[in-house]
């Protein structure tokens, strides 16, 4: 079992990949959230490419993926879950939550710490909203999310099959909330209680500094609700919660963020 799933991590998520990105495109023409300004014959090869740069350069630098390592600790007896008789479905349901409160609290810090900031505004620099959005992000940044999860793989002792099933939720799901799709209002309204939607993580892109020091989960929402980053906006017209920045969009991050302790404006 551990053997297989080691074997065909990089097909799994490829296809996962593959599969979501297919639909959000496809879903993107057909029921659009706002017409584009800017189309996608110049963004998303250059979006996709970063991307491209990513994986390599994470591939060359880091010597294990974070299921390799989860894999080792699990043989090792390294980390909490290891020493903790729990079923197995537990551990897994246990890891997945935690490593994604550990994604959610990395994002904070990118957000407010001023030379993380300048890495992550790449992200939040593009000129439109959509899919690929969701994997445009600055190479060193990929580093050190990916230093940060083998550091939590390693001391939590995650399960393999948790972190598989992490990796592939988290970039399904960062692929959903920065699509341009209209999800009806009230499908938004109970969807967002348990999974980001591209309206709750829209405002996250806006160019208001109040607006994008909030709703920091990529996945899970409660987070944001737990801890006080949460801001609904629902009812804003569209072109109020507009996704893209000024060129210097430095000022909308660390640099006088003035926090990121928002209440939910519900």
């Amino acid at each position: 079992m551990h053997d297989a799933l080691f074997a065909y991590e990089p097909l799994i998520r490829l296809g996962a990949f593959a599969g979501v990105f297919a639909v959000m495109a496809v879903w993107e023409l057909l029921t659009p959230r706002r017409r584009p300004a800017i189309g996608r014959n110049w963004r998303w090869p250059n979006n996709l490419g970063v991307m491209a740069i990513d994986v390599v350069l994470v591939r060359i630098l880091l010597p294990i993926t974070a299921v390799g390592l989860a894999l080792i600790a699990e043989a090792r007896g390294v980390g909490l879950l290891n020493l903790i008789a729990l079923p197995r479905w537990a551990s897994i349901v246990i890891s997945v939550v935690i490593l994604d409160l550990a994604i959610y609290l990395q994002h904070v810090l990118f957000h407010a710490v001023p030379a993380l900031w300048r890495l992550h505004r790449m992200h939040h620099a593009d000129l439109e909203f959509d899919v690929t959005t969701g994997v445009r992000f600055h190479p060193v940044e990929i580093l050190l999310s990916t230093a940060i999860k083998l550091a939590v793989v390693a001391a939590l002792g995650t399960p393999a099959a948790a972190v598989l099933i992490f990796e592939v939720l988290l970039n399904a799901t960062s692929m959903f909330n920065h699509s341009n799709v209209r999800v009806p209002a009230q499908i938004d309204r109970v969807l967002r209680w348990f999974v980001v939607t591209p309206d709750m993580h829209r405002v996250h892109h806006s160019i208001l500094r109040r607006e994008t020091n909030s709703n920091f989960g990529f996945n899970l929402p409660w987070w944001d609700h737990l801890l006080g980053t949460y801001r609904s906006q629902r009812g804003r017209p569209i072109e109020e919660s507009r996704s893209f920045l000024t060129p210097d969009c430095a000022g909308a991050g660390a640099s006088g963020s003035g926090g990121v302790g928002h209440r939910s404006s519900r």
